[in-house]
């Protein structure tokens, strides 16, 4: 689940391995891209740690934030099931 915190969005995202995290990583690349909207992001091993803010509003959480949320959670489906 997403959280709005400190004008971000954040979320973990825990995968069986660090060959899964990476893959889940490209993916969210390629849709982030697409929407023309990038994470900060960090991983170590299987856990991918994700804030999204929108720097050209002021760093806040604008639209652009939660549709790239949305398409990350898709993409996590394909993946795992965090919730």
């Amino acid at each position: 689940m997403w959280i709005e915190q400190e004008n971000a969005l954040t979320r973990s995202f825990i995968f069986k391995d660090f060959q899964q995290a990476f893959a889940f990583m490209t993916a969210v690349a390629a849709a982030a891209v697409e929407l023309n909207h990038h994470p900060w992001w960090s991983n170590v091993y299987n856990r991918v740690e994700i804030k999204l803010t929108t720097h050209d509003a002021g760093n806040v959480v604008t639209q652009k934030d939660w549709e790239l949320a949305k398409r990350i959670d898709e993409v996590a489906e394909k993946y795992i099931n965090n919730d």
